[in-house]
C-alpha cells in the first residue's frame, strides 16, 4: 500500500512539473533568447525544464512524511504507540499535499530564475544603451 501511494504521488508530481513546463517554457524561452542572444539559449531552458521537474517531484514526493506508514508515531490516549493507517482521506490528504508541495518548489524555483533573470536583462539592456551612445 506504500509502495502505491509512492509511485501516486511520484506520478502526481511529475504531471504537476509537466503543467509548470507546459505553461511556462515559452516564456523562459523568450527570457533567455533576449538576454543570451547566442544558441546556448536552448541549452538553458532544457536544464531549466529538467530542473522543473527535479525540483517539482523532489518537492512534491516527501519520503520522510511517508515513513510515518511504517514506524509507529506518537503515542496515543493509552500511551500506545501507533502506526497510521492509509485510509482513502488519508490518500486524498497525501495526494493534495504532493500537488501543493510539487507546484509550491516549482513556483521558488521560478520565482528565483525571473528575478536573476530581470536583473540580467537590465544589464544586457544598460550595455546596449552604453554602447549605442559611444557609436
Amino acid at each position: 500500500m506504500i509502495i502505491g501511494l509512492l509511485i501516486v504521488n511520484f506520478v502526481v508530481a511529475a504531471l504537476m512539473s509537466a503543467l509548470v513546463v507546459f505553461l511556462f517554457k515559452k516564456p523562459i524561452s523568450n527570457i533567455l533568447q533576449k538576454v543570451l542572444h547566442d544558441d546556448i539559449y536552448l541549452a538553458w531552458v532544457r536544464y531549466l525544464v529538467f530542473a522543473i521537474y527535479i525540483v517539482g517531484i523532489s518537492g512534491g514526493v516527501r519520503v520522510w512524511e511517508l515513513e510515518k506508514y511504517l514506524s509507529p508515531g506518537k503515542a496515543g490516549p493509552e500511551g500506545e504507540r501507533v502506526v497510521l493507517q492509509l485510509t482513502s482521506e488519508r490518500w486524498v490528504i497525501e495526494v493534495y499535499q504532493t500537488i501543493i508541495g510539487s507546484l509550491q518548489s516549482n513556483i521558488w524555483m521560478l520565482l528565483v530564475f525571473f528575478i536573476f533573470a530581470l536583473i540580467a536583462y537590465v544589464v544586457v539592456k544598460g550595455f546596449e544603451s552604453k554602447k549605442g551612445a559611444t557609436n
